[in-house]
This record gives C-alpha cells, structure tokens and sequence, in this order.
C-alpha cells in the first residue's frame, strides 16, 4: 500500500476497497463482513490514541523527561536506562504510537538539555516502540488483531507476552550499551534539573484506573475497549474544561483517517487472499503446535511483512494461522 505524497494512507486504500468490491474481487457481504469483524479492534485503536494525546496535554510524557533527567545524575547510562524503563512502559501501556510520536521529542530535548550525545536515546525510543510493544494487545495494532483471532483474554496474553517482553528488552539494551559506547562515554555538559517535576497525577490515576478496567472488563467478558474509552473520555472532557483541546482536536488525535485505513486494508487483503495468496500462505505455513512449526510460521510471518509491512502481513496470516479462512465454499 503506497501512501501518497502528503496525504493519509485512507486517501489509497478507500478507493482500492471500493475497486475490490466494485470488480467483483470481494462481494459486498464479505467486505461488510472484514469490516465488522475489525470494528472493535479499530474502535479500541482509536480510544488508545486519544488516551495518548490527552496524557500528553496533561504534560505525562514531560514529566517523566524530567524525572529521567534528574535520576540520572548526570550519568549517560542511567540516562539510557531511564529512556529504555519510560519507552518500554509508554509503549506497552500507550501503543508504539504514542512512543514515535509523543515521548520521542520529549527524549531528544531532554537529551539536548543535559547536553548528552541524543543518538543512543532516540534510537532507544525508535527500536522500543517495536521490540516492546510485544506484553499487552493495547501496545500494537497488530496485537489487538492476534487478540481478537486467538480466543485469549487480555490478561492471558500478557502472562504469554511477559517473559519474551523482558528478555526482549534486555538483550536490547545490552546491545545498546556496547554499540554506543563512545556516544556514552561522552558524557553530559549541563547538570541535571535541581527538583523533580510535577506528576501529573489526574492523568497517572486514570491510566492506571483504564489499565484495571482492561483487566476487568476481561475478566468480565466484555470488550476492553470500554475501559479504553472510559479513560479516553475521562481526559478529554477535563481537557476540553480547561481548555487545552477543541473537539476538533480531540476527534483527530483518536485517527479516524487511520482507522479508516485499517478497515479499507482489511477488504483489500482479502481480495488479494482471494486471488491465491491463501493458497499459496497456506502451503508455505507449517502445521501443529510444536516448537518447529511455530519458528516457521514467524518466519513465514518476518518475511511477509517486511515484504509488505507488518499490517497487511497480519490480516494475511491471521485467518489462515487461526484456521478461520473461508474455504472454496464459502458464501462470500
């Protein structure tokens, strides 16, 4: 899927789905059917990003800038350290957008202010927002999706996701700590700030009241994008209160171009799984449960979607993975 210049990438995929559907490459009952099969995986994408911005209007992000900057005590790598603890938390807990867009500057002018060499620290925030994004559905997209096919509840994928998270993140900062090296022998040229920053603690206590409705709502039965909303909805009306958003504002931060996006690829894809890529995925992927056929399937599953990003690999995989691929007999 090619973005053009400038635009939303629902400026190519909107039109591709309706030519899908208009050739006769998907019927109209299936791609009703993509569509309302990913309404709450979008629905719960769009709370997430809007939780994200309004912690960031509520100067969350800032702060924990801050406080890294101060612990670090002028030490490069307790900076690195601190940068690797906030990414990894923002990421699992806010998405990985939330950590490219919104704490990544934040690590930049925080870095610039103490002075340290920015490139261990940026980088830090830009391999985070991937390799951590693997403990809770909420941390990816792509997560949301494996939640919604596998059958498991939120707290049962992050019991599974937990242990690959830690060591995930420990390799990496390993690594990181022996390839920038120089970086961080170089030291700081500012001293740290003298306090520690205000918590934003309206924001700290809803995010952490929506990560117990996450919970809950699991354990309950119910869709966790409510507790998503609920959070999302909490910070949005004090923010509109206070002024510090419009409407306007608040509706784009939650996506709706994106999530547009995401249900148009949905349609596409199964056009093209239509066209013989099912087949051809079905072939190539491994059957069972044991520890050879789940390396193939990610094999299967890294190679796809560096040929064709991780979104559209996903929705290829999932339905074929999970055995839920309409077969030759399908109505649709």
């Amino acid at each position: 899927m090619v973005r053009p210049r400038g635009l939303p990438e629902a400026v190519a995929a909107v039109p591709a789905a309706g030519i899908v559907v208009a050739v006769g490459a998907v019927s109209p009952a299936r791609a009703w059917a993509e569509a309302r099969e990913l309404l709450p995986v979008v629905g719960f994408l769009a709370a997430v990003l809007l939780l994200a911005r309004m912690c960031a209007d509520e100067g969350l992000f800032e702060a924990a800038g801050q406080a890294v900057a101060r612990a670090c005590a002028g030490r490069t790598d307790r900076l690195l350290g601190g940068v690797f603890a906030v990414a990894a938390t923002v990421t699992a807990v806010l998405s990985l957008d939330a950590t490219v867009v919104l704490l990544t500057p934040v690590v930049f002018a925080t870095a610039a202010r103490l002075g340290a060499r920015s490139r261990p620290h940026v980088y830090a925030c830009a391999h985070l927002s991937n390799s951590a994004s693997l403990l809770l559905p909420v941390s990816n997209l792509t997560n949301l999706l494996a939640l919604e096919a596998g059958g498991v509840s939120f707290t049962r994928f992050a019991v599974l996701m937990g242990p690959a998270w830690l060591v995930t993140i420990g390799i990496e900062y390993l690594v990181f700590r022996r390839f920038f090296a120089d970086d961080l022998a170089a030291g700081t040229s500012e001293p740290p700030p003298a306090d520690w920053p205000r918590v934003p603690v309206f924001a700290v206590t809803v995010l952490l009241l929506t990560l117990a409705g996450f919970v809950g709502t699991s354990l309950a039965g119910l869709d966790p994008q409510w507790a998503a909303w609920a959070g999302a909805l909490v910070l949005t009306v004090r923010a509109l209160r206070r002024r510090r958003t419009t409407v306007r504002e608040a509706v784009g931060a939650a996506g709706p171009l994106f999530c547009l996006f995401v249900l148009a690829l949905g349609v596409v894809v199964q056009a093209v799984l239509a066209g013989g890529l099912q087949e051809a995925l079905g072939r190539a992927l491994p059957t069972g449960a044991s520890l050879p056929a789940l390396l193939g399937i990610a094999a299967v599953a890294a190679v796809l979607a560096n040929l064709i990003n991780n979104l559209p690999a996903v929705l290829a995989l999932l339905p074929i993975a999970s055995g839920a691929a309409p077969g030759p007999c399908s109505p649709y």
